[in-house]
């Protein structure tokens, strides 16, 4: 059974203050979920020395929201994945719907921000999902297929042995609407499908060993209902990850998926 994997996401929130606040109430909680999921935080660049030594020694992670492509050089601003590999960052998020819409991150950018991560023994999200326009369209797996399409090219297909696939739609990112529960699983399944449809053989196969996230306005009410279907592994969580009760319910959610199964 693959183990869940639960990531918050400050995106742009924080201060070592409200930071060492928040940790220092969330460390002690989410110590206790470990032996059933996987955690990680995500803060803002400027902070990942912070968290990352707070959370040493804890075996919660740390991960960063975004990372270049290049390994040095003259790109003011940017962050390697050697440096935060340095850090003791354990994951990277690459092509989160922010950074694509507006950064204007192609596909075939993040792609190669999710090579970088993993050259530097990271594990890559690759974040992948429709606009509300593209849904109405009945462009949804097209587009998402497009995206994970990038990642082959670059890496093959065994690349997602090593790699996170974080379903996020769009429009639901941030605007307290939540793709319905078949909605989920059915893009969730499209994704493994996809994956297995490219594999030369079954023993190529990285599909059924992948976890796939969701992430899209999940918050302590509706993580439950999520975390149940048997397609998703796990969330990324954006501004309820800022809320460490919250952040705890969802994560004891996770958790209880895990004993059900376990039960079962």
């Amino acid at each position: 059974m693959t183990k869940p994997l639960l990531i918050g996401n400050w995106k742009m929130n924080g201060s070592l203050q409200l930071n060492q606040e928040l940790l220092h109430r969330l460390i002690p909680k989410l110590q206790q979920l470990q032996k059933h999921i996987d955690i990680a935080v995500c803060p803002p660049s400027p902070y990942l020395f912070q968290v990352c030594d707070a959370l040493a020694c804890t075996g919660i992670v740390t991960g960063a929201q975004t990372v270049s492509e290049h390994a040095s050089g003259a790109h003011t601003g940017e962050v390697s994945a050697s440096m935060l590999s340095e850090l003791k960052c354990r994951y990277a998020l690459v092509g989160h719907s922010e950074r694509r819409l507006k950064y204007a991150e192609s596909s075939t950018a993040v792609a190669a921000k999710f090579e970088a991560v993993q050259n530097a023994g990271m594990m890559p999200v690759l974040c992948v999902g429709e606009t509300f326009e593209e849904r109405e369209a009945g462009q949804t797996r097209q587009v998402i297929e497009q995206q994970l399409q990038a990642v082959i090219d670059r890496v093959g297909l065994a690349g997602f042995e090593q790699g996170v696939v974080a379903y996020e739609p769009v429009w639901a990112i941030g605007t307290g609407e939540v793709a319905q529960a078949l909605q989920i699983e059915s893009v969730h399944q499209a994704i493994r499908t996809f994956l297995s449809s490219c594999a030369p053989s079954r023993k190529e196969d990285p599909s059924q060993r992948l976890r796939i996230v969701y992430g899209g306005s999940v918050n302590s009410s509706n993580a439950a209902e999520i975390f149940n279907l048997a397609e998703v592994n796990g969330g990324l969580i954006g501004g309820a990850s800022l809320k460490a009760d919250e952040f705890i319910q969802i994560s004891e959610s996770l958790a209880e998926t895990v004993d059900t199964l376990v039960s079962e």
